[in-house]
């Protein structure tokens, strides 16, 4: 069969799978033979915590990526494959790498985040002064920017719409997977000056996390693994994913995020099952196509990356100074006096991940209760999460301080309190996190304020020394974010 270009580089980013991955998939399909390579990017990892899960992950994930090619190769009677690494600028390093492989297109898949937008024009422009072409594919949601418009041809801006709208394009042509393996015959062997081995942590000034004690799966193998293990879950997702203490959620968020996964695998068995009448994957799929949602949004509305999506609420005066710092610093460490939310802190601090209904608690604690702007708190999940995505993390982030599409009601004010009597009952979460509260009853463990002095001694807290009493009086705080909030009523 003849192909379109005698050789390609396929470049990884977001997508360290080989199966099911569309740049691989027309790579392969497009090239008589293709090199792989992933770029430990110097200009994204300046800035990072020397102790980064993310980059362990990426690390990780990398060795098990470059066993699938090697493997892939191996079965297509091609010594050498496998994954070229390099720990350099990426918008230098392609383009560099296709002048040494003397390469006619570079593939890769899209990423929309608007630093990769200005790093990967630069890459296609110097790629085209080499003559070479850049080819880039949809591979990290089932539907992007403008392919699920209102009739009117604009974006959406309401998610129930966009869902119904997203359910009714999807089927088989977006959600089948790309056979990678029927094609595998045009991997490359690596160049001897390229067989080097996955670099070290150390070798790109990092150091190790706990990201194995905390028996976090990595790569596509990991992925495949939690998979499986949520899919005979998936049933009962409506009934347990709101209870941190319970293993309701299918913790593939950061799978999701790196591409050890496939969407189109996850949307494709959330529906068949949804189908057939499960509401557990119903609204599972619903989490999906949130996710789908929101990369629009950043897509079709680049300002929400900075500003709030309705321009109105930057009109908000939050609260500044030496005594928002303060307040800041309490939240972030977990020293609220609200034990549902400072459990949640330490689950985040401790792991890097947070469960879905605890980041809606902390966030709205922090904006409506102590009254401080959305961005910082969006800033410091971005540090921490394990799962950071800039468009999902935005998105939750303005729904929660209500200035974002769809967001709840401004008015609409999370009580710490009646959160955590209701989705951590017996108290078994904030047990795990708190230790130092685990000898309080249930009763007192939601509000140690409001515990007898002999229930506190009992325990052994003394609260305002083991245990802080609360920074905010919740009524109070209330009734301040409303006058705070007053200014978009008319929004």
């Amino acid at each position: 069969m003849h192909k379109k270009y005698q050789t390609g580089l396929m470049w990884f980013r977001r997508d360290l799978r080989a199966q099911d991955n569309a740049a691989l998939y027309h790579a392969l399909k497009s090239c008589g033979q293709v090199f792989c390579i992933f770029v430990f990017d110097r200009d994204i990892l300046r800035g990072l915590p020397k102790a980064d899960r993310r980059v362990e992950f990426i690390r990780e994930s990398l060795l098990d990526l470059d066993g699938q090619l090697r493997h892939l190769a191996e079965q297509n009677n091609i010594a050498d494959g496998g994954l070229i690494v390099q720990h350099a600028a990426a918008g230098d390093a392609i383009p560099q790498l296709a002048g040494q492989l003397s390469v006619n297109a570079v593939f890769t898949n899209h990423d929309y985040e608007p630093q990769a937008l200005a790093r990967d024009a630069k890459v296609q422009a110097r790629l085209e002064a080499q003559g070479m072409a850049f080819h880039t594919f949809k591979d990290q949601v089932i539907f992007e920017r403008s392919e699920v418009l209102t009739l009117a041809g604009k974006p959406y801006s309401v998610f129930t719409p966009y869902k119904n709208a997203w359910l009714r394009k999807a089927d088989d042509f977006y959600l089948s997977p790309y056979p990678v393996e029927k094609y595998a015959a045009a991997l490359a062997a690596r160049p001897a000056t390229h067989r080097l081995a996955v670099p070290t942590l150390a070798s790109l000034g990092f150091e190790k996390t706990n990201l194995k004690s905390l028996k976090i799966p990595t790569g596509s193998a990991g992925g495949a693994q939690l998979f499986a293990d949520f899919l005979a879950r998936m049933k009962d997702y409506h009934e347990t994913r709101n209870f941190p203490a319970v293993k309701g959620p299918s913790y593939l968020g950061v799978h999701l995020r790196f591409g050890t996964v496939s969407i189109r695998k996850l949307a494709r068995a959330a529906l068949e099952h949804s189908v057939q009448g499960s509401e557990g994957a119903a609204v599972w799929l619903s989490e999906l196509v949130w996710r789908d949602f929101y990369a629009q949004i950043l897509s079709n509305f680049p300002h929400a990356a900075t500003e709030s999506f309705k321009p109105g609420y930057d009109l908000i005066a939050w609260e500044k100074g030496p005594h928002a710092q303060a307040l800041f610093e309490a939240w972030s460490e977990g020293r609220t006096g609200y034990p549902l939310v400072d459990a949640a802190m330490m689950q985040l601090n401790q792991t890097g991940y947070m469960h879905n209904r605890l980041r809606m608690v902390v966030a709205s604690f922090l904006c409506k209760d102590l009254g401080l702007d959305w961005r910082w708190g969006e800033r410091y999940f971005a540090e921490k999460l394990n799962d950071f995505d800039l468009s999902s993390n935005n998105g939750g982030w303005q729904w929660a301080s209500s200035s974002g599409c769809d967001a709840q009601p401004y008015f609409r004010i999370f009580n710490p309190v009646s959160q955590s009597e209701k989705f951590d009952a017996d108290g078994k979460f904030i047990r795990r996190y708190l230790p130092v509260l685990a000898g309080l009853p249930a009763r007192a463990l939601h509000s140690p304020w409001l515990a007898t002095p002999v229930e506190l001694a009992a325990a052994g807290v003394a609260l305002g020394q083991n245990y802080p009493m609360p920074i905010v009086q919740h009524d109070e705080a209330r009734a301040l974010t409303l006058q705070r909030y007053a200014v978009v009523k008319k929004t």
